[in-house]
């Protein structure tokens, strides 16, 4: 009985070693996106596999067979969300608040394509919480609609429809930014 348990722990360890080396860069990815630091993805993403290993062997029978990216994500996503409660509770300085870099390039091309990626980044940051999610996902992290419906808890269809929805809010907030420039 205790070889039986043994053989299950180190096939266990085998399972979420080879779910770490395949998963780490969305999960940081995605904790990246979410909080916009190294620092705090790094811990968000380390907190996630940590619950993920508590997990996993549940997770594996649950799964079915189907991969467990969502699954991953959506540890990541509820403890993003801790994160921010946690955060509105002790305030600290915005990301804003901190000096730029200096660029090396000061092309033209350039100082535009920052302007474009800084007003798209500050129009996902208006989005509502399941919108940014789904856009982060999709477009960060590349999942298809199905994953996204599984690490957010909705249907295929509710999904496409957030997505678009999302899209849509999102052009329009970047066109009102630029008509307001």
């Amino acid at each position: 009985m205790a070889t039986e348990t043994t053989t299950s722990k180190a096939e266990l360890d085998a399972a979420f070693s080879d779910l770490y080396r395949a998963h780490v860069r969305d999960v940081y990815s995605y904790s990246y996106y979410r909080v916009g630091n190294h620092h705090d993805a790094e811990d968000l993403t380390e907190q996630t596999f940590l619950q993920a290993y508590r997990h996993l062997d549940r997770a594996m029978r649950e799964s079915d067979g189907r991969p467990l990216r969502p699954w991953l994500i959506r540890i990541a996503h509820n403890l993003a969300a801790n994160f921010y409660r946690d955060r509105a509770r002790k305030p600290e300085s915005a990301i804003e608040d901190a000096g730029m870099i200096a660029a090396t390039h000061t092309t033209e091309s350039l100082v535009e394509g920052r302007e474009e990626l800084k007003a798209i980044l500050d129009g996902v940051r208006q989005l509502p919480d399941d919108r940014r999610e789904a856009l982060i996902m999709r477009f960060a992290l590349g999942m298809d609609n199905r994953e996204i419906a599984r690490a957010l808890g909705r249907s295929d269809g509710a999904t496409k429809v957030l997505l678009h929805r999302a899209i849509r809010q999102l052009e329009g907030i970047v066109a009102a930014q630029g008509a307001a420039r």
